[in-house]
């Protein structure tokens, strides 16, 4: 049986990230997408993070995964600088990626093989494809899944490499709206299961709201975060309850007051 210690998650730091990327019509000019971005996360903790597209969220997502460097600032997982990709932190995206040639066993083992730790960790691919209740789909191929199902082994084969902080870039943005709740309470009892650190980017201010310790918002491009919101409500969450509708309320006025300005 796979289990997970508290101290397997970890906090992450974010200090004064700034980001540049060439004008599209001037490639000698710089424009700036994130501008002296910082905030922190605890171990454990879930936060979403919400903004108006083009705000630099999945830029920021990458350069926390180490796909790509910062121009100013500096990012830490636990006390240890980010300075290139590595298995303590995972990335899962909007579209799912698997590897349409292979099983959903072989998907979810991708990353062991990789490392050179199939061999090792063999046991715990059965463990986890219980875990998404992917188990009897071992055999099946992507096209056999549905989305849920697709975006579940994802969800598993970023996990069993035990990432210490997990990065989701609107992972459900693809899915119909009664598939996207299921999943929301799926990735939640995986997080509750698993309590690894997860910072989630979705456009869905329901789905922040229903999931997350805190809302951080951003401004529009170069990014910074303008609000952060903790989320007290008891979970399981009600999505009709008076106090989630009082929030719903704020954060859409907050954002349509903030694009006003």
């Amino acid at each position: 049986m796979v289990t997970l210690t508290k101290t397997e998650a970890s906090s992450l730091s974010i200090r004064e990230i700034g980001k540049s990327f060439p004008a599209p019509d001037d490639p000698l000019t710089s424009r700036p997408v994130l501008d002296g971005i910082s905030f922190s996360l605890a171990a454990g903790e879930l936060v979403s993070l919400i903004g108006p597209s083009g705000c630099g969220k999945s830029t920021l997502l990458r350069l926390i995964a180490g796909l790509d460097s910062a121009d100013s600032g500096e990012l830490l997982i636990g006390s240890d600088p980010i300075t290139h990709p590595g298995a303590e932190r995972g990335l899962v995206f909007q579209d799912p990626n698997l590897f349409p040639w292979l099983t959903v066993r072989r998907n979810i083992e991708a990353g062991l093989v990789a490392r050179g730790v199939l061999r090792k960790k063999h046991e715990e691919v059965d463990e986890f494809m219980r875990l998404v209740g992917l188990e009897v789909f071992a055999n099946a191929y992507p096209h056999h899944l549905s989305g849920g199902m697709a975006q579940r082994a994802a969800l598993a084969r970023a996990l069993i490499n035990h990432p210490k902080v997990l990065l989701l870039d609107e992972p459900l943005g693809a899915l119909d709206a009664f598939t996207r709740m299921r999943m929301q309470d799926e990735v939640l009892r995986l997080w509750q299961a698993r309590r690894t650190t997860m910072l989630l980017v979705t456009h869905d201010i329901d789905e922040a709201i229903y999931m997350s310790d805190r809302i951080m918002i951003m401004t529009s491009r170069p990014g910074k975060i303008e609000r952060t919101i903790s989320i007290a409500l008891d979970r399981p969450r009600q999505r009709s309850s008076e106090d989630f509708l009082r929030l719903r309320a704020d954060i859409l006025n907050f954002l349509h007051l903030a694009g006003k300005a």
